[in-house]
């Protein structure tokens, strides 16, 4: 039997972290063996950690996208593999990435055909960034940077709405008809990956669907670089000590503090993600969408100790992120709360280089 491998892209903030989670959930109750890739241009990822409390085997590619690493994704695809016969792998690229019909799902179906089951690329989406990008609106991003949500949508073979329980029925409704007008050759649907509402039926036809990569994209990689590089991103991982700390409230004042100061600038946000966790749980934070949007869960409870996964993407340079990151981190939780950090990252991503791209469609046998 093949290894189902799912590919759901969609731009940062799009909530793709919290679709994986869930769907490896239902997959794992249903009898399922999953496996779960996590991409970024970094290490030390909210998602890795987040999704190693799903009971899925959960690998990363870090240092640069699926795309420009293709043995480096293979190679996690085999790591999986080979640690447990899994029925379905589930992989997230890089918020920013595009062009995955030609340079992901071609060279897997021409390469991989006697071990994996390519599945229907799909793509996650925002509502509100979907709205911005029908009406011919950027809602602070980037002309570049809405180039590639665009490319996303467009080489898509599902596209999927995604946070349902922010929208009245008829606004959905009515979204899904724009959706489907302006890109006919996708099957849209609409869900909420934070209730699971609607997540049964994508999930039973991309399972089930043999019909992968059938469009690929015309990209150009100059304005797709540009629409990388506005963006700094920041990668932390850092140990917190105090007397007796209450760590929700600490998740929850950095992140107004940053979702303060990324406002004054202003700056777009792709996403602020934290991961606060101790031996009693976690508390999970994010900062999403146009409107920047804080939405928490979970609990770390009250200790002494704790270890905090920062990532930060904003449309600025990564030095003006680092220094407000960390400000803000100094003073999140006043002096009595001590910050030591195992590592950090800030970077801009580079010119993509892709380790294949194809330029036609390869076909994929039905079983």
């Amino acid at each position: 039997m093949k290894t189902k491998l799912i590919l759901v892209g969609g731009f940062l903030g799009a909530g793709k972290t919290t679709l994986l989670g869930e769907a490896a959930c239902r997959l794992s109750q249903a009898g399922k063996q999953v496996g779960l890739i996590t991409n970024d241009q970094a290490a030390e990822l909210v998602d890795t950690v987040l999704l190693e409390y799903t009971n899925a085997l959960v690998s990363e590619v870090s240092g640069s996208c699926f795309c420009c690493n293709f043995p480096g994704f293979t190679a996690a695809i085999a790591y999986i593999t080979e640690k447990e016969a899994v029925d379905v792998i589930i992989a997230e690229p890089v918020g920013s990435c595009t062009d995955l019909s030609a340079t992901i799902l071609q060279p897997l179906k021409d390469k991989f055909a006697d071990t994996l089951r390519v599945a229907p690329l799909s793509v996650l989406v925002d509502p509100q960034q979907l709205i911005h990008l029908l009406d011919g609106r950027v809602a602070g991003l980037h002309p570049s940077a809405v180039y590639i949500l665009r490319k996303q949508l467009e080489e898509a073979d599902f596209i999927i709405i995604n946070k349902a329980d922010r929208l009245s029925p008829a606004t959905a409704a009515a979204l899904q008809k724009r959706t489907a007008a302006e890109w006919p050759w996708a099957k849209v649907y609409v869900i909420s990956a934070k209730s699971g509402d609607g997540l049964e039926n994508w999930l039973n036809d991309v399972l089930q669907s043999a019909a992968a990569g059938k469009r690929l994209a015309e990209v150009d990689y100059d304005i797709y670089a540009e629409g990388e590089a506005v963006l700094g991103w920041l990668n932390t991982t850092v140990h917190l000590q105090h007397q007796s700390a209450d760590w929700d409230s600490y998740a929850n004042q950095l992140l107004n503090a940053l979702q303060q100061r990324l406002a004054e600038l202003p700056a777009a946000v792709g996403h602020v993600k934290l991961l606060v966790k101790t031996g009693s749980g976690f508390v999970l934070g994010n900062i999403t969408g146009p409107d920047n949007l804080i939405t928490v869960r979970g609990s770390a409870g009250v200790g002494q100790a704790a270890t905090m996964t920062l990532n930060a993407r904003a449309q600025m340079e990564p030095e003006s992120l680092q220094a407000i990151v960390l400000e803000e981190i100094s003073k999140a939780g006043g002096s009595a709360v001590i910050a030591e950090f195992a590592a950090l990252k800030c970077l801009k991503p580079g010119h993509p280089k892709p380790t294949y791209r194809y330029n036609q469609i390869i076909a994929q046998v039905a079983e």
